[in-house]
């Protein structure tokens, strides 16, 4: 399967989100997919840092507000 050139389509990006760590603040070192819902209030409403980890940040902050971060558990490595 060839990886798709823009990254709003790749299916990696759930399970990217189900496994990275957050690297630094209140929660540094849990999976981003464990973040509280408040947190990523916070960063939406003071703004998501730049770059890939904002992206994701943003990306978790609809997937909880939706109410769908059950799809995210199945997708965590064990």
């Amino acid at each position: 399967m060839e990886t798709p050139k823009n990254n709003l389509f790749d299916p990696n990006i759930l399970v990217q989100l189900a496994n990275t760590k957050m690297p630094f603040g209140k929660y540094q070192g849990w999976l981003l997919c464990n973040l509280p819902e408040p947190y990523l209030v916070w960063f939406q409403r003071k703004g998501f840092p730049p770059g890939k980890l904002g992206m994701q940040l943003a990306t978790l902050y609809e997937i909880k507000i939706n109410g769908l971060e059950h799809l995210l558990k199945p997708l965590i490595k064990k």
